[in-house]
């Protein structure tokens, strides 16, 4: 009996941990430094053969110091909705705190240079690139809506942590990556706030606009779903932004 119950308790231990899960930090992974014009520093990660930042943009400044547009954060702004220059707005918590800073397409394909000197915006080939890398198959890269399998598990921070995913049961954020995405939701097209819940979604503009010019290809992840969407928007939506290294 004493040896059943000592297999029953391996096998247990076992079990527990091959489903732990990995931490932000993951030890295999190269982290690097940097900052931006306005004194921001960033943590760094290398995904495949790129350096890319593993936090997402918050300057308020250009490469060139001058200031970026701010509109404010009211539901249904019009100034937001008829703004066709560079711009960006700010999230924050039910409690106030500022949680995510988005800009609109106009600021990342601005001639000022939204990205840290040394650094540029993440383009759609770029983003395939470490979705490909991390197990995503090149067809599937190149398809549009949601896309691979478990990438995006890969790129989310690990629930529990600071700004971590809303709980959906089978999908888990892994961060295996190191890309350390948050949950930071949207501001639409329109001014509102494209965001069911905090912790729950995501979106990433990038530099690659569609063939009509009118669009501009982004990413988004969401708490519900372990794999990665790509589509396009209209360039008045106010997503997040990430760097890569010249």
């Amino acid at each position: 009996m004493k040896t059943k119950t000592i297999a029953i308790l391996t096998s247990f231990i076992i079990l527990i941990a091959a489903c732990k899960k990995p931490s932000n930090d993951a030890p295999q992974l190269e982290y690097g430094s940097m900052t931006d014009v306005c004194g921001n520093t960033y943590k760094t990660v290398k995904i495949g053969n790129h350096w890319w930042m593993a936090e997402d943009l918050r300057t308020t400044k250009f490469r060139d110091s001058s200031y970026i547009h701010a509109i404010g954060s009211l539901p249904a702004d019009t100034t937001w909705k008829l703004q066709n220059t560079a711009a960006f707005c700010r999230n924050a918590d039910n409690a106030g705190n500022i949680i995510g800073e988005f800009y609109n397409y106009y600021a990342v394909t601005d001639a000022r240079n939204l990205a840290p000197q040394g650094w540029h915006i993440a383009s759609d080939a770029e983003w395939k690139e470490m979705e490909i890398y991390l197990g995503m198959s090149p067809g599937d890269a190149d398809n549009t809506g949601w896309r691979g399998t478990h990438e995006g598990e890969k790129l989310k921070v690990v629930k529990g942590t600071i700004n971590g995913w809303s709980d959906y049961g089978i999908v888990w954020a892994t961060n295996e990556s190191g890309f350390s995405a948050m949950g930071y939701g949207c501001r639409m097209f329109d001014g509102t706030w494209g965001t069911p819940g905090l912790y729950s979604t995501n979106f990433w503009w990038t530099t690659t606009a569609t063939t009509d010019g009118n669009h501009a290809f982004y990413r988004y992840l969401d708490y519900k779903n372990a794999n990665v969407f790509r589509y396009y928007g209209d360039k008045r939506y106010g997503f997040s932004v990430r760097c890569v290294k010249d």
